[in-house]
């Protein structure tokens, strides 16, 4: 295959063909979803209700309702010759081998030579699934195998047969990194591949250890979640989450596939109480229930593991001391129950993550990356096994009995990663290490820190940089927060970029750009009645966030995750935006009973009054500002920044995470030449009658209980800004009246007892008090 994918099939409507479809579609590829007939009456019912079901699920698989309308629907026995339009086909039908052979079959009869044909299999080997198909067939053959839900696992495996066409594969893989945005890893051709083989084992091992240890549900997630760095939903949640009736059918397959002398066949049981809430419909969060579930009047319930009963849950400490706070070895080595779970799990998961390679995966490297990505594990099991000891881990396997994998033997005393001149490096089979290579086009600051130390730093902010004359701001406090500290480096590194660096970018590796300003700080100021240093942050922010916008060289903010209240206004004052395609961003700053005090309402308006198609006049990019800020609107998505006219016509996406930064870096070298920074605007504000108009329309959320009686007041203040202040008419602000606007109404606000309230339950709770 040489030529560019521009059209997908996707064969099979389910949740999860549906929501690769999507994903698809939200990389701007037109996708055909194919199902079987139903109903005869429409006989394209099933993957038109997957799309319609799709447009109203939470979390949403499109990133936009536009992403939808690239999604042709259609059925296999009449739409199966479309596919001849198609670079690649994926097949997500039943997990049923002769389903999926009797599809090839029919594939092979209309589809374009060279078009990739891959399927979604989880555990069905790719010597099987092209039995019996012609030699054509299986050259474009390969597994790609999804993680759920499509859209926000990044994850996913490929597997590649000794007859597929390399040149072909490369190019799926190319496709599903750039435009999909996935992280591939190659897994070898074995059942389960990499992190389903090694997760059910994982899964397994702690179901089996609760039951024989005499568990509650709650000891064994506090035990299994957060200290051994795993989502804190712990093995039962996780259970619960993804459906307690899939375990039967992965154990069903992993065991007719694997070797009989797989550690996974040794402790693969059935466990009666599990099979009898699946018979009585307690399958998880999709069911009635399942290990935890919602009981009358909402009160969170979980179920005795012995007596089969629900109970009232109850709260379960994790570890004390290093046990409880990600040291594993301390967590293993834990007196008694504590410390026999978590050995019962890490033991028998870290040694058989050790077998598998080379067997399933070529490295440690890709084992780690797979269930980092593909379960959410903070760390790899080789980097767990660094954290414990190779040499320790062989022993204490050795010490029961148990077989201890030849890596770890080769390892003996070393660790599997280690940092050598700059570089991250892996243990090879051969007994050496390796520099490990990230793909062209990917480029993390992590591996920037490892070579240099920074330009500039302080406690909250540090700059780097990062090559070819681009430096790159950095905030590193917790949720990358903004203080006066990332000002005060902002002022510092202003001048310093101007002389020594072509053009800046705003990124960090953390999963949110930033959360805003930095609420604890603002806290403590306004208990003490400390206003004149809050104020002096908003004005000290206004100048450094001002200084960005007009600096004499390119400013581009590349955010993923979440950028919310001044993280947003951050990015509004940048010359362009290259975001991440997961970007929840807003001005959220009334939600807390402030408003937006670092310059957002002013770019906002500048941004509203330029959009296509919007009326002419002073009020409607007011009334689109005032909806958006007083409802502390966050996007969904890129896409829908883009609707939000945050993201402007030149800003850019990237689907891959890992790729945002060098997009990032291309972007700000692309204005450097004849840069010069934007002019100064200036606003025609709709005065006391826009104020009027504005109040009229919050006093209707506020009859149909939608607002409280003090969003009334914050949204009034909002408003005020937004049309000019106090005058009757207002003929042309500058952007300096409009700062000072701001200014006023956000320390007017502060000194509320009713915003210290919403704060402080903001702090307490993770959501403002409506009040």
């Amino acid at each position: 295959m040489t030529q560019k994918i521009q059209k997908v099939c996707v064969i099979g409507a389910g949740t999860m063909g549906a929501g690769i479809a999507a994903q698809v579609a939200n990389a701007g590829v037109p996708v055909l979803l194919l199902d079987i007939v139903r109903d005869p009456a429409n006989r394209n019912a099933v993957a038109e209700g997957a799309v319609a079901k799709m447009l109203k699920t939470e979390p949403a698989p499109f990133m936009s309702k536009a992403a939808a309308k690239l999604v042709e629907v259609g059925n296999i026995e009449d739409d199966l010759g479309k596919i001849a339009e198609c670079d690649w086909v994926i097949e997500a039908v039943l997990e049923r081998l002769d389903v999926k052979q009797d599809l090839y079959a029919k594939l092979e009869a209309v589809k374009r030579p060279g078009t990739a044909v891959s399927s979604n299999t989880s555990t069905i080997p790719l010597g099987k699934l092209v039995e019996g198909r012609s030699e054509a067939f299986r050259r474009d053959f390969l597994i790609t195998h999804f993680f759920n839900p499509p859209r926000y696992m990044r994850l996913m495996e490929i597997v590649t047969g000794p007859d597929t066409d390399t040149a072909l594969a490369e190019a799926v893989e190319r496709f599903a990194d750039i435009s999909l945005g996935k992280t591939v890893v190659h897994a070898k051709d074995t059942p389960g591949f990499i992190a389903n083989r090694i997760g059910t084992l994982w899964i397994q091992l702690g179901l089996n250890a609760a039951f024989d240890l005499g568990l509650s549900v709650e000891e064994a997630d506090a035990i299994a979640g957060k200290p051994m760095g795993v989502p804190k939903t712990g093995i039962f949640g996780l259970v619960d989450l993804v459906g307690i009736d899939l375990m039967p059918h992965l154990q069903a397959s992993l065991t007719s596939t694997l070797p009989a002398d797989d550690p996974y066949q040794k402790i693969a049981r059935s466990i009666p109480l599990v099979e009898t809430m699946i018979a009585e419909g307690y399958t998880g969060r999709k069911g009635k229930g399942g290990f935890y579930r919602l009981g009358e009047n909402r009160r969170r319930e979980a179920i005795d593991l012995a007596s089969g009963e629900y109970r009232e849950k109850v709260s379960a400490r994790a570890p004390s001391g290093p046990a409880g706070k990600g040291d594993l070895k301390a967590l293993v080595e834990a007196k008694g129950k504590a410390g026999d779970y978590a050995w019962a799990i890490l033991g028998g998961t870290l040694g058989y993550a050790a077998s598998l390679v080379p067997s399933a995966a070529s490295d440690v490297v890709a084992v780690d990356d797979a269930m980092k990505l593909g379960y959410n594990w903070k760390a790899g099991p080789f980097e767990m096994i660094d954290r414990i000891g190779a040499k320790y881990l062989a022993e204490r396997l050795a010490a029961e009995g148990k077989p201890v994998p030849e890596l770890l033997t080769l390892a003996g005393d070393r660790t599997f990663y280690r940092i050598e001149n700059g570089k991250r490096q892996s243990l090879g089979l051969d007994g050496e290490y390796h520099d490990i290579v990230r793909p062209e086009g990917v480029l993390r600051l992590e591996d920037v820190k490892l070579g240099s130390k920074p330009v500039l730093k302080n406690a909250s902010a540090a700059l780097w940089d990062v090559g070819d004359g681009v430096a790159c701001l950095e905030f590193t406090g917790k949720m990358n927060a903004l203080d006066g500290e990332v000002m005060k480096l902002i002022a510092e590194a202003l001048p310093l970029v101007a002389k020594q660096f072509k053009a800046l970018v705003i990124y960090n590796d953390g999963a949110h750009f930033s959360a805003g300003a930095n609420l604890g700080l603002a806290l403590f100021a306004l208990n003490i009645a400390a206003y004149g240093e809050i104020e002096k942050l908003v004005g000290g922010g206004q100048m450094a966030i001002k200084g960005l916008k007009y600096a004499p060289f390119p400013v581009v903010g590349a955010p993923a995750g979440m950028a919310l209240g001044g993280g947003c206004e951050v990015l509004l004052h940048c010359d362009a935006i290259q975001a991440h395609a997961e970007l929840y961003v807003g001005l959220v700053e009334c939600g807390v009973g402030l408003i937006p005090g670092w310059g957002g309402n002013g770019e906002m308006l500048e941004r509203w009054r330029n959009a296509k198609g919007m009326p002419k006049g002073p009020m409607p990019p007011v009334a689109k500002v005032f909806e958006m800020v007083s409802t502390a609107t966050v996007s969904k998505s890129a896409a829908n920044a883009r609707e939000l006219q945050i993201l402007r016509e030149g800003d850019g996406v990237t689907m891959n995470r890992d790729r945002l930064l060098y997009d990032a870096k291309q972007k700000a070298l692309s204005l450097v030449d004849g840069y010069s920074a934007p002019a100064h605007p200036e606003f025609r504000l709709p005065g006391a009658s826009g104020r009027a108009a504005l109040s009229l329309a919050a006093e209707g959320f506020h009859k149909q209980g939608k607002a409280t009686d003090y969003d009334m007041v914050v949204s009034d203040a909002l408003a005020g800004v937004l049309t000019g202040g106090e005058a009757d008419v207002v003929d042309v602000v500058g952007e300096q009246d409009l700062l000072r606007l701001e200014r006023e109404a956000f320390m007017k606000r502060v000194r509320d007892n009713r915003t210290v309230a919403r704060i402080e339950t903001m702090l307490a709770t993770g959501k403002p008090l409506r009040n």
